[in-house]
């Protein structure tokens, strides 16, 4: 079947279809079509089947990518899932909401001239073909262990663990303080990146292999964290991490300064049907207002586009480098200006106007220096300065960890000098034994494939722990 690859030199590369932007500012719907199995096996016969695959070596679950293409251009589709899914939890997810511009079709060694494969859209095609199919099971252990685990986070790395444990055979726990299961899936990432279907499904499927959920638990009120560690043999910390980075400056305090999670929070919440008062009282609903988004990251583009979607009379994002050195997906980029966001780049909020309400935001014109110890450009304040009048602003600066020591009343759990908890990187355990942390709360806020990563990897760890635990027992 070798003949099958290889034909990138011939075939160009396709990308699933776009609804039109006018079309798309209507709903919260996802943006692509899907491709059907003849597109999905024309697009993975590009692959070269190279010997170093650069797209596994850049992707942060060193998926099989180059493998599973080859069985997709073979048709070979339950196979393609299996080999899919043995690396990865959530590959319809992944498919999805990867930035695979940065990542694995960033780094396709197919000469940029002939244009590198379409892995996130035969990723999702797999996946989905294989729900449609029946082929996606839950967690089967085969056999049951009297060992407990509690997970601290139903997010995307607390939900990696719980699967790889439950498949092992641990009785899994997992605590959360929303209503549904899925973290930053659910209520951050909006629905036009990731349908909520998509993750209530994965849900109901861990649900039915044996995961037992605390819904609405939330340690330090619900629930100490020292009763939680006395119920079980493990715990894992996943908790992500929440707290808005925040922007000083005259009239920062002032009504109308959003952060980007309680704005993107309410837009996903309404959507899922709840009663959501902040949004029904326009507080948290951006239509008919003129919104600036402040940040350059993939939560900010979430917020511009979200914006449009609520029918915002205008949407505009402040960045102050520029395009080039944007860190959010070029892709979304791309998207937020089909869908009429306007862009001012080299640009920082100096102050923020208004008496009782924001009503603008003047800003301060910067300009590219040379480049400093992270690699990139310095940012420097020039004396140019314009103002953009504004009834809504959103903060989408990043997120910083919660203060969990104190927020648990466990000094034990140490930090980092970034607010981060403090694991031995080897085994992912923080100081206190049988207590482990994997996702955000340990690397900083990063991408959902990380978390997944991080989630698998501790929850190695943790049965390695568990079993080495019971032998020493045992042996006494």
């Amino acid at each position: 079947m070798a003949d099958r690859m290889l034909q990138f030199v011939s075939l160009a590369q396709r990308q699933p279809d776009k609804r039109a932007s006018s079309m798309r500012r209507e709903d919260f719907a996802e943006i692509y079509a899907d491709f059907d199995p003849a597109q999905a096996s024309a697009q993975s016969s590009r692959c070269s089947q190279c010997g170093v695959p650069f797209c596994q070596v850049h992707c942060p679950l060193a998926n099989n990518i180059p493998d599973w293409l080859k069985l997709t251009a073979e048709n070979r589709l339950q196979e393609a899932y299996e080999v899919s899914a043995a690396t990865n939890t959530f590959p319809e997810i992944c498919g999805r909401i990867c930035p695979q511009d940065r990542l694995c079709e960033g780094n396709c060694v197919i000469e940029k001239g002939f244009e590198s494969v379409t892995i996130g859209a035969v990723e999702r095609f797999i996946t989905d073909h294989a729900w449609e199919q029946g082929w996606v099971t839950g967690p089967k252990p085969r056999q049951e262990r009297p060992q407990s685990v509690g997970i601290i986070g139903a997010g995307p790395g607390g939900l990696a663990a719980a699967e790889r444990l439950r498949t092992l055979g641990y009785q899994v726990h997992v605590y959360d303080r929303y209503d549904r299961v899925g973290g930053l899936m659910i209520y951050g990432i909006p629905g036009f990146k990731l349908e909520k279907d998509i993750v209530l499904r994965r849900w109901k499927l861990l649900e039915d292999g044996g995961i037992t959920f605390h819904l609405g638990v939330e340690l330090g009120r619900n629930l100490s964290f020292a009763e939680l560690r006395a119920r079980h043999d493990s715990v894992l910390i996943a908790t992500g991490v929440y707290k808005a980075r925040d922007i000083g400056g005259p009239g920062s305090g002032l009504p109308g300064i959003e952060t980007a999670m309680d704005f993107l929070t309410a837009s996903n919440r309404k959507g899922l049907g709840d009663d959501v008062p902040e949004f029904d009282s326009g507080r948290l609903n951006a239509a008919g207002k003129r919104v600036v988004v402040i940040g350059g990251g993939d939560t900010a583009m979430d917020c511009v586009r979200t914006a449009t979607r609520q029918g915002a009379a205008s949407v505009a994002c402040l960045y102050r480098r520029d395009k080039a050195n944007m860190p959010g997906s070029m892709r979304e980029v791309k998207n937020a200006e089909e869908e009429g966001v306007q862009f001012v780049w080299l640009s920082a909020p100096e102050a923020f106007l208004g008496d009782d309400h924001v009503t603008g935001v003047r800003v301060q014109r910067m300009r590219l220096g040379l480049t400093d110890s992270s690699g990139r450009q310095a940012v420097e304040a020039t004396d140019s300065r314009m103002t953009l009048d504004a009834d809504l602003v959103i903060k989408a600066l990043g997120f910083d960890p919660e203060e969990l020591p104190r927020l648990w009343d466990e000094p034990g759990l140490e930090v980092s000098r970034w607010g981060t908890l403090k694991v031995e990187h080897r085994t992912q355990m923080t100081m206190l034994p049988g207590v482990f942390a994997a996702g955000d709360i340990v690397r900083g806020a990063s991408l959902v494939v990380w978390a997944i990563r991080d989630g698998r990897d501790a929850a190695a760890r943790m049965h390695k722990y568990m079993q080495q635990g019971a032998m020493q027992v045992a042996a006494e």
